[in-house]
């Protein structure tokens, strides 16, 4: 075995945001610090054209499914409480490395 991947994805909502420029002004700045912050990679995934909702998700990988599982909750755990917005649905996945 190679190892693991972990994924984590995440909607944010924001219904009282009136524009895309104002969504973006609340959703990068945690993307920025999770890159930062946490060894794993981000990314806008949807809702970029939407300026209420937004999903974002983060990856990494390792040799140990158990470590991947507590950085991705630790993500989590930030997103949820950094930003202006309502985590309205996580997905958590760590899968095998074939």
């Amino acid at each position: 075995m190679l190892g693991y991947i972990g994924t984590y994805t995440c909607r944010l909502e924001m219904p009282w945001v009136d524009n895309l420029k104002e969504k973006r002004a609340l959703v990068r700045p945690v993307v920025e610090r999770l890159k930062s912050r946490f060894p794993v990679s981000v990314a806008r995934l949807d809702g970029l054209d939407s300026h209420d909702w937004e999903v974002i998700g983060a990856v990494t990988i390792s040799s140990d499914p158990q470590w991947i599982e507590e950085t991705l909750h630790k993500v989590a755990e930030f997103v949820a409480g950094n930003g202006e917005y309502r985590v309205t649905d996580e997905t958590f996945d760590v899968l095998p490395l074939e």
